[in-house]
Formats: structure tokens, C-alpha cells, sequence
């Protein structure tokens, strides 16, 4: 499958192979945006229940993935639902009041800037958005840290 692809900074590309192309906001699939190699991630071991941290070393375009343990363990061929992003959301990157974030206001698709006015401490936090909008109790899965990495995003010289 290809698709044709517009670019919100007016450049075009055509027939791009539908394993290069994933959401821009992250959603789809239950676990949340496609994994890239060299991803920071959690995995169910051998699917027994307990993940251990570690990198994406291969995406097999399968939604399965190569992991390379931070212990030294190698796994291949992970299915993607016994793997935990920790780029995003769940891991490292907790967010507290004051954080200067983009969220999907009401559950739209579209991230909007704002900061967090209030952790409610149940995993969902009050938004202040930039256009003077507020927002109370958005689910964390709804929110993404401003100021990391951007080189994430397609480019389109490719």
C-alpha cells in the first residue's frame, strides 16, 4: 500500500510506502504511535508478564520489533502490545504542574499548546491552553511534553 502526502509546510510526496508513514499525533493502534528503531522501551519478556527496559533495535514493518535489553538480552520479533514506549507518556517523562505541553483538547485529533495547571494525581491533569481555553481531568494518554526531541517528526526531503 502507498499513499500520496500532503505537508502541513506545503511540500507534496507521492506513492510513500504505508510502513514509512505514521500518525503524526501518535494515535492508532491501542499502544499508542508506531515504534522506531533505537526507541527506549519496556518489554514483556518472553511474554510472562514482567518488562524489562531496553531499545528497539529492528522494526520488522510487521508490528513486531528486534529488542536489545539494557541487561544484554536480545529478543526478536516482539509483538508490539508486550511493548511500552517510555519516550512517551507512561515512562520517564512525567508530567507536573507548571510542564509546557500540546493536548488533544476534548479528545480531538489535534494537539494544542497550553501547560498543566493541576496534576489531580489519578493519572488525568487540568489544562491551561495558550488561546486562553482551560480543560479539567485530561487523560494522560491525551498529552505529550513540549521540548524534546522533535527530530522525531517525517521529514520531507526524504
Amino acid at each position: 500500500d502507498t499513499y500520496d502526502i500532503d505537508y502541513e509546510d506545503g511540500e507534496r510526496e507521492s506513492r510513500v510506502n504505508k510502513r514509512l508513514i505514521r500518525s503524526k499525533d501518535g494515535s492508532g493502534g491501542g499502544g499508542g504511535g508506531r515504534l522506531m528503531e533505537g526507541d527506549k522501551v519496556e518489554a514483556d519478556y518472553r511474554g510472562r508478564g514482567k518488562f524489562y527496559p531496553g531499545k528497539i533495535r529492528r522494526d520488522r514493518g510487521d508490528d513486531t520489533y528486534d529488542i536489545d535489553y539494557d541487561d544484554g538480552e536480545r529478543e526478536t520479533r516482539v509483538s508490539k502490545r508486550l511493548i511500552r514506549s517510555k519516550d512517551e507518556g507512561g515512562g520517564g517523562g512525567r508530567l507536573s504542574e507548571g510542564d509546557k505541553v500540546e493536548a488533544r483538547y476534548r479528545g480531538r485529533e489535534k494537539y494544542y499548546p497550553g501547560k498543566i495547571s493541576r496534576d489531580r494525581g489519578d493519572g488525568t491533569y487540568d489544562i491551561s491552553y495558550d488561546d486562553g481555553e482551560r480543560e479539567t481531568r485530561v487523560e494522560e494518554s491525551l498529552i505529550r511534553k513540549v521540548g524534546g526531541s522533535r527530530s522525531r517528526s517525517p521529514s520531507p526531503s526524504r
